[in-house]
């Protein structure tokens, strides 16, 4: 494959790998969790497929506060990608403080396309609201997380939720390395119809199944409306978004244009640089704490 630059190459390359389902390694299980797991409940039926959800509660003192996790790694939202966010620390850390957390699976590439997949996470968001008695959280103080392909589809969900009335519309969103731009992806504008991995892995994205052909215009038109650093608008809760130096799946340019985006906007936000944070890194239970912590200033 002919590249303009070594940087670009491996953008390509990385983010084709994201719509590629990469094998997760299983967290280690203990006997005293800080949480009970309700796995699998059905939160949504579409073109016949279960969309699922597990369900974190606190073994302790609940503290009425929820959160809403997208899980979804390369555009897949398998067992496996759950077992990440485990792996993370981000169940333990949270239900520790009291939270319940809703760990939501969208869908993956195979069956639905990137607006489906948001759509399914506002389904699930929904599905959160109208358990929250149920579950005896505030469903107007929930927050909102997600990591790389998630940590894009929980970006979509807030900004496409900027009316404060909107019924998927929550407190906070807190992300790690989440693409954000699909115009310019590392710095680099894309050349849509093209025949290189980037292109391809794009245009699988954004296009409706079974659209093989689809002028550039229309292409440009849908990878726009599914770039969440162009479609901020004033009124968005508040953001935290971490990204690691040394990225090369999702390149931290990709955080660096939705937080100016945001602060363009006047939506606070806050960002955090992981100096030779990869994708991700071994000690991000750390960050997931500075998240909790920002999650608790925003919901308390």
């Amino acid at each position: 494959m002919l590249c303009l630059s070594r940087f670009r190459c491996v953008s390509a390359v990385t983010l084709f790998a994201l719509l590629l389902c990469v094998p997760a390694v299983r967290a280690d299980e203990s006997a005293d969790l800080p949480y009970h797991q309700q796995k699998n409940l059905v939160y949504a039926e579409v073109h016949g497929v279960g969309l699922l959800l597990d369900v974190f509660t606190p073994r302790s003192q609940p503290n009425g506060l929820g959160i809403v996790d997208v899980v979804s790694g390369a555009y897949h939202s398998d067992r496996g990608k759950l077992r990440d966010h485990k792996q993370a620390q981000m169940f333990d850390i949270f239900c520790s403080r009291g939270y319940t957390v809703f760990a939501i699976r969208p869908g993956s590439i195979a069956k639905f396309n990137g607006p489906e997949m948001l759509e399914n996470v506002n389904r699930g968001i929904l599905w959160v609201k109208e358990h929250a008695k149920e579950y005896q959280v505030d469903p107007n103080r929930l927050a909102m997380l997600g990591a790389s392909a998630g940590g894009h589809l929980a970006c979509m969900a807030a900004v496409s939720a900027a009316d404060a009335k909107s019924k998927t519309r929550v407190k906070a969103v807190a992300v790690f390395f989440p693409p954000t731009d699909l115009m310019n992806y590392g710095g680099f504008k894309i050349d849509i119809s093209g025949e290189d991995q980037l292109a391809q892995s794009i245009r699988r994205l954004i296009t409706p199944k079974g659209s093989e052909t689809i002028d550039v215009s229309r292409l440009d038109e849908l990878r726009t409306a599914f770039s969440p650093a162009r479609l901020v608008k004033p009124g968005l809760p508040p953001f935290l978004i971490i990204h690691g130096t040394a990225d090369f799946m999702v390149p931290i340019q990709q955080s660096r244009v939705m937080v100016a985006a945001l602060q363009k906007a006047e939506v606070p936000v806050k960002f955090i640089i992981k100096e030779g944070g990869g994708h991700p890194w071994p000690t991000i239970h750390e960050e997931v704490e500075q998240m909790a912590d920002w999650i608790d200033g925003q919901l308390k």
